[in-house]
């Protein structure tokens, strides 16, 4: 229930410029959701909204997301979960822990690397497809490289 309220919430702020709490509170009421004040403040502070100024005064509320708190957080779970890479061909091959590959390897995607094809991950191994041979190799070099240190 907790998830769903606040998928919501942030479809509503996405929607519409949402001043207060009380107005958030009557369209979640709106969309079938029967909560208090108290649940919308853990709800803004779970999710991180802070209110943004428009250019008439006017405020409203809005995810605070830093980007370079985003990257720093996906490149520690990236290193903490590989082990080791090797390539063959325009593809690598990234072993992980047991049980992280899904997750180093969303951390990876999140990377936007232009050498990257796409990804796959099981359980503890993510292949790589690659635009070359040369890019799998320096991607090889570059994680094995981050893992080390």
């Amino acid at each position: 229930m907790k998830n769903k309220r606040q998928e919501t919430i942030l479809k509503i702020i996405e929607k519409s410029n949402i001043s207060t709490q009380t107005e958030l509170l009557e369209k979640l009421n709106a969309e079938g959701f029967d909560t208090t004040q108290a649940t919308i403040s853990r709800d803004i502070k779970d999710l991180r909204l802070v209110k943004k100024t428009d250019g008439s005064g006017k405020s409203y509320y809005v995810q605070d997301i830093n980007e370079n708190e985003v990257t720093i957080k996906y490149n520690s779970v990236f290193v903490h979960s590989v082990i080791s890479s090797d390539f063959a061909g325009n593809t690598a091959v990234i072993k992980c822990h047991q049980g992280m590959a899904n997750a180093a390897c969303a951390a990876l995607d999140n990377m936007e690397m232009d050498g990257i094809v796409g990804t796959l991950a099981g359980d503890d191994t993510i292949f790589v497809l690659c635009r070359n041979e040369e890019f799998a190799a320096n991607l090889k070099i570059t994680i094995n490289n981050m893992v080390a240190q």
